[in-house]
C-alpha cells in the first residue's frame, strides 16, 4: 500500500534559501505549502552569505529584514589588497548604503536558513523526504519519494539546488561547468585591530591565480574564503584543509595566515565551484524551477542567494495575478527573470577571469585600472544589480 502525504496547493522540493523564501511568499498569499527536504535535519553549509541591497529589499517584503540585520554584520569596510597587503582600492560601501538605504550584510548561512524557517507556518517543512521523480496531468502533480510516500499537489517548484532532480524532469541534463578554481571557506573567532568588529566588513587580497578574503559575520565570528586556480579534482580530497590553506597562502599579508590558523579543522570546507549554461525555459506544465536549480552562478558577484529570493517573490506575485492560468504565470515569471539572471551568470564568469588572473603583467594593468575608477562609476556599474526592486 502506498503511503500518502497530505495534499498541498504547492509542493516545494528543497529547503534551502530559495525554497524557504518561496514558501513564505506563497503562504503570505494564503496558499497551502509543503516543503520537502531530503536531509534529516535542517542544516545549511556552515559558511557566510552576503546579502546586498537587492536581497535586503526582498527580506523587507518577507518581513525579515530586521532579524537578518540583528543576526549578521553590516559591511562597512571593503578593501582590495595585493598579497603583501598594499591597498589597491577601498570600495565606496558608505556611498552605496546612502543610495540604497541599507548596507550589505554578511550572515552565517545556517542563521539565515533558521530565520526563514521560523517565519513559516508550523509543519510546513517535512524532513527526510528524498525526491525521486514526478508525474503530472492537467490537474495535479504526483511526487514520489524514496521511502515510498507520494504527495499530490497543484503546483511543484524545484528549489533543489545545483544538482536538481526536478530540473532533470524539465529538460535534458546540462553539464556543470567547472569555474577553474576551488574554494576553501572557514568560520572562526578572530580579532584584528585593523578590522574592528564594530565596523564590520573586511578585505580581499588578489594574487597570482589565488584570492583570499575575510569579513565579519556577527556574534564575534569572521568568515574567510580562498579561491585557488587548480585542475578539477585536485584539492577536494585533501584531508588537512587548514594545512592546505596555510600552504597556499604562505608569505601573504599577516592577517591571512593568522585567521586560517585560528580556525578549527571541522569549520573549514573545501569544494569546487560550478555553474551551468543559462536556460531559456524553466517550466514544464505545472512544474517550475527557481534559484540554483534554474540558474546556478559563480559567487563572484555575491548574488546566488539574492537571486533565489528575488525569484521567490516574483514567482509568488505572478501566481497571485494568474491563479487559474499557471503556465501564463510561469511564462511571465521567466520573461522577467531569465534576462536578469543570465546577465549575472555571464558577468560572474567575467569577474572570475578578472579576479583569478595569473599573468603578472595583466594583474598589474588590472590593479592600475581599478585604482583609478571613480567611486561614482563603481557604484553606477552595479546599480542594475543592487538597485533592483523585486
Amino acid at each position: 500500500m502506498v503511503n500518502s502525504i497530505n495534499h498541498s496547493d504547492t509542493a516545494i522540493i528543497g529547503a534551502g534559501i530559495g525554497g524557504l523564501s518561496a514558501a513564505i511568499a506563497l503562504q503570505q498569499l494564503g496558499l497551502k505549502v509543503k516543503v520537502l527536504e531530503r536531509a534529516s535535519e535542517l542544516k545549511e553549509m556552515g559558511a557566510g552569505i552576503v546579502l546586498s541591497a537587492n536581497a535586503i529589499k526582498v527580506l523587507e517584503k518577507l518581513g525579515l529584514a530586521d532579524q537578518v540585520r540583528q543576526a549578521g554584520s553590516p559591511v562597512k569596510k571593503a578593501e582590495i589588497r595585493t598579497p603583501d597587503g598594499q591597498l589597491i582600492v577601498e570600495m565606496p560601501v558608505h556611498m552605496q548604503a546612502e543610495r540604497y538605504g541599507t548596507f550589505s550584510y554578511l550572515l552565517y548561512r545556517p542563521d539565515l536558513q533558521r530565520i526563514l524557517y521560523e517565519k513559516l507556518d508550523p509543519n510546513t517543512v517535512v524532513l527526510g523526504k528524498k525526491f525521486l521523480r514526478l508525474e503530472q496531468d492537467p490537474e495535479k502533480i504526483t511526487s514520489f519519494f524514496e521511502n515510498g510516500e507520494i504527495l499530490n499537489s497543484g503546483l511543484l517548484i524545484g528549489a533543489d539546488g545545483v544538482h536538481s532532480r526536478v530540473r532533470q524532469y524539465i529538460m535534458e541534463e546540462s553539464k556543470l561547468r567547472y569555474s577553474g578554481f576551488t574554494a576553501v571557506r572557514g568560520i572562526s573567532k578572530y580579532e584584528d585591530a585593523r578590522f574592528p568588529a564594530e565596523l564590520g566588513g573586511g578585505f580581499e587580497a588578489w594574487g597570482n591565480g589565488k584570492r583570499f578574503g575575510f569579513s565579519h559575520l556577527g556574534n564575534g565570528r569572521v568568515f574567510w574564503f580562498a579561491a585557488i586556480n587548480t585542475p578539477q579534482g585536485s584539492l577536494v580530497k585533501v584531508e588537512n584543509k587548514r594545512h592546505l590553506a596555510l600552504q597556499q597562502f604562505k608569505g601573504w599579508w599577516g592577517p591571512i595566515a593568522d585567521v586560517i590558523d585560528s580556525t578549527k579543522e571541522e569549520n573549514i570546507l573545501v569544494h569546487e565551484i560550478f555553474d551551468r549554461k543559462p536556460l531559456k525555459k524553466w517550466h514544464k506544465g505545472r512544474v517550475t524551477l527557481l534559484g540554483d536549480a534554474a540558474h546556478p552562478m559563480l559567487p563572484n558577484l555575491g548574488q546566488g542567494g539574492a537571486q533565489a529570493m528575488e525569484d521567490a517573490l516574483i514567482l509568488a506575485r505572478y501566481l497571485k495575478e494568474y491563479p487559474q492560468e499557471v503556465e501564463e504565470a510561469y511564462s511571465l515569471f521567466e520573461q522577467e527573470r531569465i534576462p536578469r539572471v543570465t546577465r549575472i551568470i555571464k558577468d560572474s564568469r567575467m569577474m572570475a577571469r578578472m579576479m583569478q588572473l595569473e599573468n603578472p603583467a595583466a594583474m598589474m594593468v588590472r590593479n592600475q585600472i581599478i585604482r583609478h575608477v571613480p567611486d561614482k562609476l563603481k557604484i553606477n556599474r552595479l546599480d542594475w544589480i543592487l538597485g533592483y526592486k523585486a
